[in-house]
């Protein structure tokens, strides 16, 4: 038996959906109402991290574990990985970000997951690190501007990011779920190409059949956008990000997709043709 948790994001909602459509697998979620992936080889548990005994009922029987960390202020991965370490599980596979292994990234975020490999490296537990860099779903969050406006608004609308589609960080994180010899291996997981925002709203505008204007942010109305949203520690580490992708930091493209499931992956535009829906028609 495989447990998925953070089985309503973007990544764990398909790791669900892949396994459940080969046989059995068990998801621990916080809100089981939102999960999308239901049927009879489903096992839902309800509980979170912090809940022991919860946790403890999901674990019972599993062999391995896709792991998503919660929150950068909790211990989740901690928890996680003691009480899988307790239960005899044999392989935690845990969803982490590529720049972990990037020297100049040093904001709360990666500092967190850095921490948190750490963590999992010294519980015991046979690991697997599947660092992904930026999901192409993270353009999900123009919607509203798009919707109501036919804008984007982002922070440097020219710099590249290998940015890479949800779908192919599930089928990787699978592969490595349900194959064998990938313990105490770690694999970045990009897209194929390395595309701007600028460049993702031209490509939007073209599966949506309409006109988008781009409008880049300056760093202190970015700010405030995203203190709007977030905590001021986690709102100052997408800032921080942000920086290190104008600097062309997140540009490199590496073949893990196509090397491990034998499948190339997703471009950008496939990604927005998929989703078109989800930006909508122009609100009058």
């Amino acid at each position: 038996m495989i447990l998925v948790t953070g089985a309503t994001g973007a990544v764990g909602r398909e790791v669900a959906g892949l396994l459940a459509a080969a046989g059995p697998v068990r998801v621990l979620a916080r809100r089981p109402e939102r999960l999308t992936v239901r049927g009879p080889g489903v096992e839902v548990v309800a509980g979170e991290y912090g809940d022991r005994g919860a946790l403890d009922r999901a674990l019972k029987g599993v062999t391995s574990v896709f792991l998503v960390t919660n929150s950068p202020t909790e211990p989740d991965d901690e928890r996680v990985a003691t009480a899988s370490a307790e239960a005899g599980v044999r392989h935690l596979v845990k969803l982490s970000m590529m720049a972990v292994e990037e020297p100049g990234a040093e904001d709360l975020i990666t500092r967190v997951q850095r921490r948190n490999e750490q963590t999992i490296r010294e519980s015991g537990v046979p690991w697997t690190f599947v660092r992904p860099r930026t999901f192409m779903s993270n353009t999900l969050s123009w919607a509203p501007g798009i919707r109501s406006s036919g804008v984007v608004r982002a922070l440097y609308g020219d710099a590249p990011v290998a940015c890479v589609d949800p779908r192919d960080v599930a089928a990787v994180a699978v592969h490595v779920l349900t194959g064998a010899g990938h313990e105490g291996r770690a694999y970045a997981v990009s897209g194929p190409e390395a595309i701007s925002a600028r460049e993702q709203t031209a490509q939007l505008a073209r599966e949506l059949g309409r006109p988008l204007r781009f409008e880049e942010l300056d760093r202190k109305t970015a700010r405030t956008a995203l203190l709007a949203r977030y905590p001021a520690p986690v709102a100052e580490a997408f800032l921080e990000s942000a920086e290190r992708q104008s600097a062309g930091a997140k540009a490199a493209v590496v073949p893990t997709v196509g090397e491990l499931t034998g499948a190339a992956a997703r471009p950008f535009r496939t990604w927005a043709a998929d989703h078109r829906d989800a930006f909508g028609e122009l609100k009058p």
